[in-house]
């Protein structure tokens, strides 16, 4: 069992409702614990403020309502000098300095390599996911994802109002850089005729057909239509890919077309009750796993159960999901790890192919 006077919790990269949830689970099971905890300000760039780090001690008093609170009480930044060697010794000199035992890191991959880098230069790290994106291809689930979702449809719903009101398509670009999931689950809750993503071909000519056929088919004579973009779409000749679709659509079926790019709205907000849950049960776990010795570990949910995983095969299993591996990447993995790797980004990959499925098949 480690000894730990003093830990920090810090937010870093994009905000993610849910993030408050986790860093009150945080210290209610730290003080539980008897080990004190203090805030680092604005993510990795607080650990490199001069000439002292802003820090922030924060108790279970302190954090008693903020676990239906959006966005982060500790405030998040990306630091691009904590992404050199001499950034990371720069923090690591900082905790020792203001007695920080070890951290934990509540954001998305950056975070996580991060909490990796500290972990190996000493200071013990253990990193939670928090992006509304659900990006991170070795956890089925990210802190702030389900809330996002839930604004999304929302947002959609409003605009659904208003094209059947006057017979309109919008195409909606939402969040979540290149990966397509906020944008196949609000394809399938919304009803959407088509959703793009930047994981799937996608066929601009069967799309406009079906769009006319809906609009002709007696049977059907569809008012208000809906098309979903992920912003991680290519851009097509030179343009916003939501944009150049929407005037495409116009000018080639006579539909009354509008786009709409909800952007950063959808990370705001009060989280839902399950990015409260997880971010809950996750930022306990956390606790109790620096407690009992582990670090460069992040917490992942998988089939249902919160587990830890080690971060480095989090963050390559991701570059490998998204193809951005470098050489040299998989060196010192097993079989057995590479081949779960594998097939990590085949279930990712078969969700997507799942939820375009049901997109299709629910919207007509």
């Amino acid at each position: 069992m480690a000894v730990f006077h003093k830990i920090g919790v810090l937010t870093s990269g994009g905000d993610a409702p849910g993030m408050n949830a986790a860093i009150k689970a945080v210290v209610d099971k730290a003080y539980e614990m008897n080990i004190e905890v203090v805030g680092i300000v604005g993510g990795y760039s607080g650990l490199m403020a001069e000439p002292d780090p802003e820090l922030e001690t924060i108790t279970p008093h302190t954090v008693a309502n903020i676990i239906g609170q959006g966005g982060t009480i500790l405030y998040s930044s990306r630091c691009l000098e904590f992404a050199t060697p001499e950034g990371v010794a720069k923090a690591v000199k900082a905790c020792k300095r203001v007695g920080i035992d070890a951290l934990i890191c509540i954001g998305g991959d950056g975070t996580y390599g991060g909490a990796y880098d500290m972990t190996k230069a000493g200071i013990p790290c253990i990193g939670l996911p928090g992006t509304i994106d659900n990006d991170i291809s070795a956890t089925d689930y990210t802190i702030g994802f389900d809330t996002a979702l839930n604004t999304t449809i929302d947002l959609i719903d409003h605009l659904r109002d208003t094209c059947e009101s006057h017979a309109r398509l919008n195409v909606v670009e939402v969040m979540g850089r290149n990966c397509g999931l906020i944008a196949l689950y609000a394809a399938v809750a919304s009803g959407a005729v088509a959703v793009a993503v930047p994981e799937l071909p996608f066929d601009e000519e069967a799309c406009l057909l079906k769009i006319r056929n809906l609009r002709d088919n007696p049977k059907s004579r569809k008012r208000s239509m809906i098309v979903v973009v992920s912003e991680g779409m290519p851009q097509k000749d030179g343009r916003n890919y939501g944009e150049y679709l929407r005037e495409r659509i116009q000018t080639e079926t006579g539909v009354e077309s509008k786009y709409a790019q909800f952007a950063h709205v959808v990370r705001g907000g009060k989280p839902s009750l399950k990015d409260r849950f997880i971010a809950s049960e996750m930022g306990v776990r956390a606790v109790e796993l620096l407690v009992a010795g582990h670090s460069s570990v992040a917490m992942c949910e998988i089939d249902g159960k919160v587990v830890a995983t080690d971060i480095n095969f989090v963050r390559k299993t991701d570059r490998m999901y998204k193809n951005k591996l470098k050489a040299g990447d998989l060196d010192g993995f097993s079989e057995a790890e590479l081949a779960e790797m594998k097939a990590l980004v085949e279930k990712r990959q078969e969700e997507c192919r799942r939820l375009a499925a049901l997109a299709e098949s629910v919207s007509l």
